[in-house]
């Protein structure tokens, strides 16, 4: 068996709620801006409502817990400044919701 490759991103989506979609979306996403610097993403089926982003055992966003759904440079920012923290985002910095 092949070992997972690090950083290891998960998402966790609610197959109940046919959130497939929208987790791929944001996987394809953080794949195309952190080409170089992410292992591998996962994306892992779940229920309940739930749709979380994890970095290894770190929760970058939970759904229930930020009460939605995050807004992609939002999401880009907290992978970033975990990963590599140097690079810049683009387009993307100027338009913080922080």
């Amino acid at each position: 068996m092949t070992q997972p490759r690090e950083p290891r991103l998960e998402i966790e989506y609610c197959t109940q709620c046919r959130w497939l979609m929208r987790a791929a979306w944001t996987a394809q996403e953080l794949l195309t801006t952190f080409a170089t610097e992410l292992g591998e993403v996962a994306l892992v089926p779940g229920v309940g409502g739930v749709f979380e982003v994890r970095l290894g055992s770190e929760t970058l966003w939970s759904r229930k817990g930020e009460g939605g759904f995050p807004e992609l440079p939002h999401l880009k920012r907290l992978v970033r400044d975990r990963i590599a923290p140097e690079r810049s985002l683009g387009h993307s910095e100027g338009h913080k919701a922080d």
